[in-house]
Parts: C-alpha cells; sequence; structure tokens
C-alpha cells in the first residue's frame, strides 16, 4: 500500500527528495525491493519519471537513498535504546524492547534483509558505531568484575539483534504456526538474557 498521492504542486529539491523516499518506504514495506521503482514512486508523487532521475539519478541511487535513510533511522533508534538503559534500570525485558522496536519501526528488519541480499555490506556501516554503543552501554550498568564482559555483552547483543531482525522478518506467521502471542518472542529473547549476560555461578 503506497502512500496517498498529493495534488501537484510547487516542491524544494528537498521536499521531493523526502517525499519520494516516503513513498519508497512505503512501497519497500508492502511490496518488497521489487515494488521500489522510479515510475512507481513518481506515479505516487504525481511526477514524471525524468523529474525523479533528475533528483536521484537512476534507479539505484533512489535505492541507496532509501537504504541511507533508513539506516540513519536504524542509528536513532538504537542511540534511543542506549539511552534509555543509562538512564532507567535497564531490565532485560526493557532491553530487548527496545533493539525489538528498533529492528521492527520503520522497517529496519526488511532493510537489513535487503542490503545482505544486494551484498553491498557499506550501507551497514553507520549502524557500526550504535551497535558497539549498545555494548559499551550493557558494560556501563553491569560492570566487568571478572574481566570477561568483552566477550559476554557482544555475544548478548549478537543474540538480542539476531532474535530482534528474525521477528522483524519471520515473526508474525511463525508465532501464528506455532501459537503464540506477540510478544511471545521478546519474553523468550529476555528470559535468556540474563544467562549470557552474567557470571556463571
Amino acid at each position: 500500500m503506497s502512500i496517498p498521492s498529493p495534488r501537484r504542486r510547487r516542491r524544494t529539491p528537498e521536499e521531493a527528495r523526502l517525499e519520494a523516499l516516503a513513498h519508497a518506504r512505503a512501497r519497500l514495506l508492502s511490496g518488497g525491493p521489487d515494488a521500489v521503482t522510479l515510475k512507481a514512486v513518481a506515479d505516487d508523487l504525481g511526477v514524471t519519471h525524468t523529474n525523479l532521475i533528475h533528483h536521484f539519478g537512476s534507479a539505484a541511487g533512489l535505492q541507496s537513498a532509501l537504504m541511507a535513510s533508513m539506516v540513519a533511522d536504524l542509528q536513532q533508534a538504537l542511540d534511543t535504546a542506549i539511552e534509555h538503559l543509562r538512564t532507567d534500570e535497564g531490565a532485560p525485558l526493557e532491553l530487548v524492547n527496545a533493539v525489538f522496536d528498533a529492528f521492527a519501526q520503520g522497517g529496519a528488519g526488511k532493510l537489513a534483509a535487503w542490503i545482505v541480499l544486494k551484498g553491498d555490506l557499506t550501507h551497514l556501516e553507520p549502524v557500526r558505531a550504535a551497535v558497539n554503543g549498545l555494548v559499551q552501554a550493557i558494560q556501563d550498568k553491569l560492570g566487568d568484575p571478572d574481566g570477561q564482559a568483552h566477550t559476554r555483552i557482544p555475544s548478548a547483543v549478537l543474540f538480542i539483534a539476531l532474535s530482534a531482525f528474525g521477528e522483524a522478518l519471520i515473526g508474525p506467521p511463525l508465532r501464528d504456526m506455532l501459537d503464540q502471542d506477540e510478544d511471545a518472542g521478546r519474553r523468550v529473547t529476555a528470559s535468556l538474557l540474563p544467562h549470557l549476560l552474567l557470571k556463571p555461578s
């Protein structure tokens, strides 16, 4: 489902780019990467195919700009999760919810799958700092009493991120097959998290 097309009007170049990216994102989420074409997005905007080429250069340029925009949103969502962890109690479920939300909101899970399938992982590079920041925030919260946090915490973040990625891509139908409720994946991840983060007794 695409965003309803607005009436024809004059837009600044920046407004045109932002509106085009909003329509492209809606098409990615509803129809997948194949739905993100210059013609489709131009039709949504009520402009010509040539007009979009002026702004993005090509279909690949539009898709690259969309990836950059969505990666920036994912990075901001992870930064919000980090800030939440540093200022609040940061119970396991709260941390899991923050990361799951980062992958679910705005389609970051589908975006990551698209980037991986295209084979150009450089688009994910801006997320590196946010992921490492999440590791550091957890260590700041828990400390490192036995000197092993550098091993346990990255493993825990990997576990959360992979779980969130899987939930974003196939969570709803898989939960339905298993007769599980909407929050089941989050609860399972949160229940296992302490075993990864805490020193074995």
